[in-house]
């Protein structure tokens, strides 16, 4: 099959990073060990997910008149993702992301910026994209009301539609019915279950760190194992999951293939610092599942 076009509509942020030996308690200053800027939101790091492995990505989402917002767009470019769709506002600055690095973990403070300006006219504005897709890509960084434009879209065109619910928010049972796959991860879950206990089980794939994912197929709940990698960042492991989870079932792939796919490219991914840094090739994921596999078998033969 050909590599397929993925429109992924979402956030474009600039990572601010900071790695500390352990987070200051309240009220205390500590001296970190790095500071760097690298480019990040929840969209543009699933986009180029799915663009190094090979897939034609469209990006469409909202950055800011400034040297950030500029960066970011070069970035995607050079990534070879399709640009079209992303525009700079005047008055209101690019996303950032705020993330600090510690224990082998991150926390991140989000401030939206131009991504808070993606409306549900500006989605429409690129219905020609959207309806040409193979499959579409979103999250919950931009508003709601441009998420549920999207859902409408992709149901008009017959084009499925992936919805990574981070972070976490009440869904409207509108949207919830659109949806091919919603992808949450295990905290995100539990913040969304209570109120929406008509989410299918063959839609829901829930991501749960170090205990894999779990999925519902051929009529029972399964679950991929995670692969067994000592981190060095985990900042944007879901993000690279969710594009090349996308990619697999824009591919065709089973279910439980494409959960393997995107569980593998997620190790991946956090053997680097950076969000988008460590993002696999599609070779890179192959040569790892089947050096896997090999370790796997030779673990069996010694038993």
């Amino acid at each position: 099959m050909k590599d397929p076009t993925i429109t992924v509509i979402g956030s474009i942020n600039m990572d601010l990073v900071v790695s500390v030996n352990r987070r200051p308690e309240k009220g205390e200053t500590i001296k970190g060990e790095m500071f760097t800027t690298m480019p990040g939101g929840k969209g543009a790091n699933q986009a180029v997910s799915a663009a190094r492995l090979g897939a034609k990505v469209c990006m469409i989402g909202m950055v800011g008149e400034d040297e950030f917002g500029n960066e970011l767009k070069s970035k995607l470019q050079k990534e070879h993702i399709n640009v079209e769709g992303v525009e700079s506002i005047a008055g209101i600055s690019t996303g950032v992301a705020v993330i600090t690095l510690a224990d082998d973990d991150n926390s991140i403070v989000m401030i939206s910026g131009a991504n808070a300006t993606v409306t549900p006219d500006y989605i429409s504005k690129y219905e020609d994209l959207i309806a040409n897709s193979d499959i579409v890509l979103t999250q919950l960084e931009i508003p709601l009301e441009a998420v549920e434009k999207a859902a409408d879209i992709c149901q008009k065109h017959n084009v499925p539609f992936i919805l990574n619910p981070a972070p976490a928010q009440e869904l409207p049972r509108s949207l919830l019915n659109k949806v091919t796959f919603i992808t949450p991860n295990q905290i995100e879950w539990e913040s969304i279950k209570a109120d929406n206990k008509e989410i299918k089980k063959d839609k829901l794939i829930v991501t749960r760190g170090d205990e894999g994912v779990t999925f519902f197929e051929d009529e029972q709940d399964r679950r991929v194992s995670a692969f067994a990698i000592k981190p060095v960042d985990t900042t944007g492991a879901g993000d690279t999951f969710n594009g090349a989870f996308t990619y697999a079932i824009a591919k065709k792939d089973s279910l439980y293939r494409a959960c393997v796919f995107g569980s593998a490219a997620a190790a991946l991914s956090i053997t680097q610092t950076g969000a988008q840094t460590g993002m696999p090739t599609k070779e890179d994921i192959d040569g790892f599942l089947k050096e896997w596999k090999a370790i796997q078998r030779g673990g069996e033969n010694n038993e």
